[in-house]
């Protein structure tokens, strides 16, 4: 039996679950194809457990973890309001093309309104068609604030 739920990472079988398919999720190509390092194992959850504004949904099918979606919660300046930033979606490759995903996102929309979200916002590689197909579907578009301007671009300059 399938089970949505926003994860516990103080539980066991939650912080196990959430590591594992992170390491899922880095070794598949969308993740960049290598495994977490030893360093994040050791160290994700105890990082992550003192980051309140951090939130993981799992997704169970009895004890086996089959889906994760972490969301971040940041600030909208112009709205003066909670966004939250889903970070990561994985779903093990056995359990796609169910609609663990749409459950997950549907979790991640409820406790977003819960928390006086404005919006949601996420980032996904462009050669990810199934992703992209399905984040449209569920009614994420490209950021514009005016369309003369273009469509955002997430950027980043390692440290």
């Amino acid at each position: 039996m399938l089970e949505i739920c926003e994860a516990d990472l103080s539980q066991q079988l939650h912080a196990d679950a959430m590591l594992q398919l992170m390491n899922e999720y880095a070794c598949d190509p969308m993740g960049g194809g290598e495994p977490l390092s030893e360093f994040a194992r050791e160290h994700l959850i105890a990082e992550m457990r003192k980051r309140p504004t951090i939130r993981v949904i799992l997704a169970l099918d009895g004890d086996i973890p089959v889906g994760l979606m972490n969301c971040i919660e940041g600030f909208s300046t112009f709205a003066c309001k909670p966004l939250m930033n889903v970070h990561d979606v994985v779903v093990s490759q056995a359990y796609r093309g169910r609609g663990i995903s749409k459950q997950m996102f549907a979790k991640a929309e409820a406790m977003a309104r819960r928390l006086g979200c404005v919006k949601m916002t996420l980032e996904v590689l462009e050669g990810n068609m199934p992703a992209r197909e399905a984040y449209s579907a569920l009614g994420y578009r490209y950021y514009q604030l005016d369309p003369s301007m273009g469509s955002a671009m997430f950027w980043e300059k390692k440290l």
